[in-house]
């Protein structure tokens, strides 16, 4: 049997092939080794100490882990000597200034879905590496406000079953399971690819009486099964776990939808622009995915602040234009056109 490629492989042929420089492929292995560290620490559960437990809020509003502080520290520290300019973190209030004049930005989310640390839940680490076209003012953070398009690379680690890696950088998306064994991520699944159409679709539905009725008519066309205009019943599933939400989609298909809705706080959506979205959209889109607020492509989005907050709907082409068509069909004021009907399964 063909051994698996190692990263460290794959990302010394791209930079041969000057698909990307050696200082992406750096960054990306420094991350990719403070990772393993995390894996280990989420393995390991409570041997490990109370990584569940709740240290405080951060600056955004939600309530910090233990485990968000330590992976935030590990991540931090394998940047040290890496050619990173700033860090933008959830944990961390402004962007962290590492090695000023370097020539890299990197976006991150140190440990997606914390909340479940103690459910035994799969979560993980998102991040996006972007230029720091900022390199001859040390001073100015704002040059980590780009747009989407910009990023040079994105990638997200799952800590499952399986420890697995999902990385872009611009030429496809692709699979590397962590070999324990050695502490190698290896490839084994090349130029993944998200099916076109789906039956299943992924949401919190406890928030529907909150949402606008342009996500509350598409999920009532969901709900509606072979009985609706659809002609097909669907499937719901709802981890509250961005990347193993993701994860399903590259496996088998489907949509993810985490939209803005009426409850205080949620009014722009509740995921993050620059470490959640933007990384989860690259991957999607290089697997042939889309990922759209309901109205625009997520990527071209400008970012306003650093913990920016949008809505969020990806995954399998033809429902992503599916949403999109429900907003242009939909009145300005959130009513709904003829073409979706008076009346939805949770209304009467």
């Amino acid at each position: 049997m063909q051994p698996f490629e190692s990263l460290e492989n794959y990302l010394t042929t791209r930079v041969a092939g000057e698909e990307i420089t050696a200082e992406v492929a750096q960054v990306i292995l420094a991350i990719t080794d403070a990772t393993q560290e995390i894996s280990a620490l989420v393995s390991r559960g409570s041997l490990a100490g109370a990584l569940g437990a709740a240290r405080g809020d951060n600056s955004d509003g939600d309530v910090q882990k233990e485990l968000d502080i330590v992976a935030n520290d590990i991540i931090i520290d394998a940047l040290k000597d890496a050619p990173v300019a700033w860090l933008v973190s959830e944990e961390i209030d402004k962007a962290l200034n590492i090695n000023p004049g370097a020539p890299l930005i990197v976006a991150i989310d140190p440990l997606d879905g914390s909340s479940n640390i103690d459910t035994n839940t799969a979560v993980g680490t998102i991040f996006s590496l972007l230029p720091n076209d900022g390199a001859k003012d040390l001073s100015n953070a704002d040059v980590v406000l780009q747009k989407g398009t910009r990023q040079l690379a994105a990638a997200y680690v799952i800590y499952g079953p399986q420890t697995a890696l999902v990385l872009t950088t611009g030429h496809g998306t692709h699979i590397f399971t962590l070999d324990k064994d050695t502490g190698d991520y290896r490839l084994t699944n090349p130029d993944v690819t998200v099916p076109e159409t789906t039956r299943e679709f992924a949401i919190n539905v406890s928030n529907f009486r909150h949402w606008d009725r342009h996500i509350r008519a598409y999920i009532d066309g969901c709900l509606a099964g072979e009985d609706g205009q659809r002609d097909s019943n669907y499937n719901m599933r709802w981890l509250a776990s961005l990347v193993a939400e993701c994860h399903r989609i590259f496996s088998r298909g489907g949509v993810f939808l985490y939209p803005s809705d009426a409850r205080k706080g949620y009014a722009a959506g509740r995921l993050r622009l620059l470490y959640e979205v933007n990384p989860i959209a690259f991957l999607v889109e290089q697997a042939g995915g889309m990922a759209s607020t309901g109205r625009q492509r997520v990527m071209e989005v400008d970012p306003l602040s650093i913990h920016q907050r949008i809505p969020m709907i990806f995954g399998s082409r033809h429902e992503i234009r599916r949403v999109e068509r429900y907003h242009n069909e939909t009145g300005s004021s959130g009513e709904r056109s003829q073409l979706f009907g008076k009346r939805g399964l949770f209304r009467t």
